[in-house]
């Protein structure tokens, strides 16, 4: 779930009544920053708004969960957006901030293999915690076969792409992985970013 992060006294209106409309008079430029996955919807609905309020412009700039709440708890931004929450201590930065729950979206493991064309290969919540962790570095390795049988896997290494920066993506994965996997728990853990991942 993407959460947009907003200073409560920025609001006029409490949430069970209606907002009063701009006035023509009003002139406001507000500027916004934080997760990637949701930019093309808040660029719609910033295009959107302009249109019905010419006088009003918004400005979103997509440059990830931890960067936005960093730049929001600096209040270099009037709002952000992150697909995790604030932490006690980023909360502590920003008191009297409102989370509003804005949009959802899926995380998925993407994978390329020649020698399997077809979707589906079949991967564990453990699985995925131990190639992370370095301890499957092959496409052979008897845990995927078990998985998977009938797949002929090469004894290609697997090579992993993962974010670096600060990524509410990776809070919400590393938060997965740590249900699953106690030794993902111990030696990794879970944020938006984090140490121990197989390079």
């Amino acid at each position: 779930m993407l959460i947009l992060i907003i200073p409560t006294t920025s609001l006029t209106a409490h949430a069970d009544t209606t907002p009063p409309v701009p006035l023509d008079t009003d002139k406001y430029a507000f500027k916004g920053a934080g997760a990637t996955f949701p930019f093309p919807l808040i660029d719609q609905w910033r295009v959107d708004y302009n249109k019905q309020y010419p006088q009003i412009t918004l400005n979103y700039q997509s440059v990830g969960s931890g960067a936005g709440i960093n730049l929001f708890t600096k209040k270099t931004v009037d709002f952000g957006a992150s697909d995790a929450p604030m932490q006690p201590d980023e909360a502590k930065k920003a008191p009297n901030t409102l989370h509003i729950p804005e949009t959802m979206g899926a995380i998925v493991v993407a994978y390329n293999l020649p020698e399997f064309p077809k979707n589906g290969l079949k991967l564990t919540g453990q699985v995925l915690a131990d190639i992370y962790m370095g301890k499957i570095t092959t496409w052979n390795n008897p845990a995927l076969s078990k998985l998977n049988p009938g797949v002929h896997f090469t004894k290609n290494k697997i090579v992993l792409v993962h974010r670096s920066d600060g990524s509410g993506t990776t809070f919400a994965f590393t938060d997965y992985l740590s249900k699953v996997s106690p030794e993902w728990k111990g030696n990794v853990g879970q944020g938006k970013s984090v140490h121990g991942l197989q390079e």
